[in-house]
């Protein structure tokens, strides 16, 4: 199962938890969105009720309509959100790329993921 994309990992502790009250035992994986622009993400969660935390609103307030600083802080928020997550037991993470791969690329490498410990095999082409 994957979640709707969180910006707050209490969100998704809450949930795995009451789901596994309730017998769920599928793994959840949390859905993230690595934020890119301040309009843009104010738009996304109105429309799908996702909620952006107070803290996190204020930077991104303080970077206005600065499209670079708002992506750049947007990979560093996700990338801890990410190690958060793994370190607490997530069985993986879904990234919301939105066509934009970049910032997700930035956190896959920010995490400094080994995609070999995941099963994925080495290349030799």
């Amino acid at each position: 199962m994957i979640t709707q994309l969180f910006f707050d990992n209490r969100h998704y502790f809450e949930c795995r938890e009451f789901l596994a009250r309730q017998g769920v035992t599928v793994p959840i994986v949390p859905g993230i969105l690595p934020i890119l622009s301040s309009s843009q993400i104010k738009r996304f969660v109105a429309l799908c009720g996702a909620e952006l935390p107070r803290p996190l609103l204020s930077e991104l307030e303080k970077r206005g309509e600065n499209d670079e600083a708002v992506s750049q802080f947007g990979i560093d928020y996700a990338t801890t959100q990410c190690e958060e997550l793994l370190r607490e037991g997530a069985p993986g993470l879904h990234f919301y790329t939105l066509n934009k791969a970049r910032s997700t690329t930035e956190v896959v490498t920010n995490l400094a993921l080994d995609p070999l410990a995941f099963g994925e095999t080495a290349s030799t082409v």
